[in-house]
């Protein structure tokens, strides 16, 4: 058995913040983790401005970009180090920030220079995760699926509601996963237009009243018809679903209601509705009680909340897996799961 230590780093399409994890990874017969360090850092409103409007930059500036947003990252990684007291690491795995995300176009971009981080750092860092799978033909997403296989194969769904839900479980011996709806990239904007940060337990929501015509607009996308692999990306909710809410002019109030409503349905069309099974939810989806609530409500399933840093750091846990299998050269990229042409050991290494 060999022991890593690694710091793992998530930024979600919530612009929340960056996740940070100090994690030891041990091999053997079977993969064990622990977190040992984690936090998460807030952006300020210049990052959070910026990123916000990456999604509408020319190439150019996405490559300065790229560059000034991986210092950004390494800076935070050398206050982190500081600020725990982290003497033993090995390598970092950063995941980047979502500009972009069209597998269909074969095309995703993640900022946040690798090369720049480890400069920063003087760490091997692992970084770029997804446009080897979409060369292959795959999504490019979602990734997490392979640590739900290694790490926490004891649940029968690994449910993340995050900027988006998705969802990974097992299905005739295979690790199947997708995408299933924007959660919290959608609600935080609402949430964001009467000067809240988010909805806090969800009672906004719980406040306002379902509008049937938008939730009727919303279920009918054609994206739920597809079967997966499938995945999300901003351009999704820009294109598809903020002009279908802003079209009914409703109070922010009916407008969370609506949206909580329509993303239960939605995760409540994953589980079968027999067999009991257990869930792991995470995200910071997890501490809006009210979503939660009709989450299980409409999917007659109980689900039972992690500790706490698991609900908050598992994506950047995992991350540090994928780049320890890329280290390895071991698959850390299942084709079940993004519909690439074969597993492979996806990421680049600075």
């Amino acid at each position: 058995m060999k022991t890593y230590y690694s710091i793992g780093l998530m930024s979600g399409t919530s612009l929340d913040g960056v996740d940070l994890v100090y994690v030891s990874i041990s091999t053997g017969k079977k993969y064990t983790y622990e977190i040992i360090h984690a936090k998460t850092y807030a952006y300020s409103e210049y990052w959070k401005n910026t990123l916000q409007q990456s999604f509408t930059k020319p190439r150019e500036v996405l490559g300065s970009l790229d560059e000034s947003y991986g210092t950004f990252l390494g800076a935070l990684i050398l206050e982190f180090k500081s600020e725990k007291n982290i003497q033993k690491l090995d390598f970092i795995a950063s995941h980047g920030h979502t500009v972009f995300h069209k597998p269909s176009e074969k095309y995703t971009l993640q900022i946040g220079c690798g090369k720049e981080i480890s400069r920063l750092t003087n760490t091997r860092v692992v970084y770029d995760f997804r446009t080897q799978d979409v060369a292959f033909g795959g999504q490019g997403a979602p990734l997490v699926p392979m640590g739900d296989q290694l790490l926490f194969s004891d649940y029968d769904f690994c449910l993340n509601l995050g900027g988006f839900a998705n969802v990974s479980y097992e299905e005739d011996g295979e690790r199947k996963a997708f995408d299933i709806c924007p959660v919290n990239i959608v609600l935080n904007h609402y949430a964001n237009k009467i000067g809240k940060l988010y909805d806090d337990k969800g009672q906004l929501a719980a406040s306002g009243k379902v509008n049937e015509a938008l939730l009727s607009a919303l279920n009918a996308d054609l994206f739920f018809t597809l079967a997966p692999p499938k995945s999300l990306g901003y351009e999704f909710v820009i294109t598809q679903v903020l002009p279908k809410i802003d079209a009914q002019e409703l109070k922010i109030e009916d407008i969370l209601r609506t949206y909580v409503e329509h993303i239960a349905q939605k995760i409540a069309e994953v589980f079968p509705q027999k067999s009991g099974p257990t869930i792991l939810v995470t995200g910071g989806g997890v501490y809006n009680g009210f979503l939660l609530h009709r989450i299980q409500e409409i999917s007659k399933i109980p689900i039972k909340k992690p500790e706490e840093e698991l609900i908050e750091f598992k994506e950047a846990l995992v991350f540090s897996l994928l780049g320890l299998l890329k280290l390895e050269k071991k698959v850390n990229c299942l084709k079940s799961v993004t519909g690439a042409k074969k597993d492979h050991s996806s990421g680049r290494i600075a």
